[in-house]
């Protein structure tokens, strides 16, 4: 292979043209990938198999193979509508033939502005400021960052010491996997746990019990209050999910421990975000999960499916009071702006998704996926490999005492025609909202299949 010569005097490889993979078998594409391309959470030295999807049509994945997989997963609770929706497709056409992307600085286009408008009148009370970005980990660090610089400004304000510079939230947490955000995800049973000695250390109330429906106990917060009444001059603000716990376990908690974060927060003057990027846009039952507890946040974060997972695009919504606070300190300005902000075809494809949201009778079509869930999955907590399986909404959990094998149990999946993406030990699904009661028999029987096979699962979790 022939060489170039640096300007430091040092060799290096010249890489050679190739023939474009597009002309290639699908299994040449697969080997390339392989070989090659880097997927989430995937070993390079071993991968996990990856299987090369040809098109997706409402709730099905088409492999190139010739295979169509029930979608459980909603790529990633993304999908709120299903695949290639006419439209949504409609909306992205529209946006392109005028404009795919203008910068955000000094410019603005009505797409933006309209989708502001909508999230304004959906969210909770109080939210009257939106930052547009780009995915939900970074409104994580947008949210971050505004409590942090709201603090900053308002020391500065009254002449007082900058002493708010922490946060708090609760373990069993998940709110990205940027830096910021992964310094309020578990740093010790965490996925994050590795980057523990170099992320900003936060304080970690412990976990919300799952309980969800059941009889509240008022001592579930003592522990919560006392980190508080202990920390609270250091406090910027506290995070959580609110309701669902979901990358730490699809862990459902009772409405009056969210209630009771609003009263601490404000006892303390403590921000309080919501991390509404799982939760938003109907998933647990409400339009937004912080409703099962009737309380508004001082700052909410949302993605995922906010463009009914048509494109990457999230937004980081506050006060009045942050955002003039945050506007009359010292920089003058929020500090903070993605390259891709306020994206005019991810935006025009948001303003499509939600009105798609209240056309179709989310409400309906939420109750119904509940309601079948509810006599598909609670039987499974008779299996002996389960310890728990619980629903909320179009959210459905199997709590296993083993952990899963995932090339093995994702293997079996799609022999059995669905996608579900198991992790840890647990199995679960959050399909789009088109979902009929035939297909979600599907998705069960599949994960019913799969627990009665030891080679689906690894070691022993002792059920209690």
């Amino acid at each position: 292979m022939s060489t170039i010569k640096t300007t430091f005097g040092l060799h290096m490889s010249k890489k050679q043209p190739t023939q474009s993979l597009s002309t290639h078998s699908n299994e040449d594409l697969l080997a390339y990938d392989k070989q090659h391309v880097w997927h989430p959470y995937t070993s390079m030295s071993s991968p996990l198999p990856s299987y090369l999807v040809e098109s997706a049509n409402g709730v099905h994945i088409n492999l190139a193979s010739g295979d169509s997989l029930v979608d459980g997963m909603s790529s990633w609770w993304s999908v709120l509508h299903g695949y290639n929706h006419p439209k949504l497709n409609s909306a992205l056409a529209e946006q392109s033939a005028k404009m795919s992307h203008v910068m955000f600085g000094g410019l603005t286009h009505s797409s933006a502005i309209t989708l502001c408008e909508k999230l304004i009148k959906l969210t909770p009370q109080g939210l009257e400021k939106v930052f547009l970005c780009d995915s939900g980990s970074v409104s994580v660090e947008v949210a971050m960052k505004m409590a942090l610089q709201y603090w900053h400004s308002k020391a500065q304000q009254l002449d007082i010491p900058l002493t708010k510079t922490k946060l708090l939230t609760v373990k069993n947490g998940y709110h990205g996997d940027t830096f910021a955000a992964m310094s309020v995800c578990d740093p010790v049973t965490g996925m994050h746990q590795i980057f523990e000695q170099v992320l900003m250390k936060n304080y970690f109330a412990p976990p919300p019990s799952i309980n969800f429906g059941e009889q509240w106990h008022s001592d579930e917060t003592k522990a919560l209050s006392q980190l508080f009444e202990q920390h609270h001059h250091e406090l910027a603000a506290f995070i959580i999910e609110p309701i669902v716990q979901g990358t730490g376990g699809m862990r459902f908690y009772h409405p009056q421990y969210l209630k009771t974060c609003r009263e601490l927060c404000d006892q303390y003057d403590v921000l309080l975000i919501v991390d509404e990027i799982a939760t938003g846009f109907g998933r647990t039952g409400k339009l937004f999960a912080c409703e099962w507890a009737d309380i508004s946040p001082d700052i909410m974060c949302l993605g995922k499916t906010l463009t009914g997972g048509y494109m990457t695009l999230a937004a980081t919504l506050c006060s009045n009071d942050i955002a003039n606070t945050i506007s009359t300190g010292e920089a003058g300005c929020f500090m903070h702006g993605p390259t891709f902000m306020g994206n005019a075809l991810a935006c025009a494809v948001a303003n499509a998704s939600i009105d798609l949201l209240f056309e179709n009778n989310w409400q309906a079509q939420v109750q119904d996926i509940e309601t079948k869930l509810r006599e598909l999955f609670l039987p499974f907590k008779k299996c002996n490999r389960v310890k728990d399986a619980r629903v909320l909404g179009s959210i459905a959990a199997v709590e296993c005492t083993q952990a899963v094998n995932v090339a093995v149990i994702q293997k079996r999946f799609v022999e059995l025609a669905v996608w579900i993406r198991p992790f840890g030990s647990l199995i679960y699904i959050i399909p789009p909202l088109i979902i009929n009661a035939e297909q979600l028999t599907t998705l069960a029987n599949a994960i019913e299949t799969v627990l009665e096979e030891d080679d689906c699962f690894i070691g022993e979790v002792a059920k209690s």
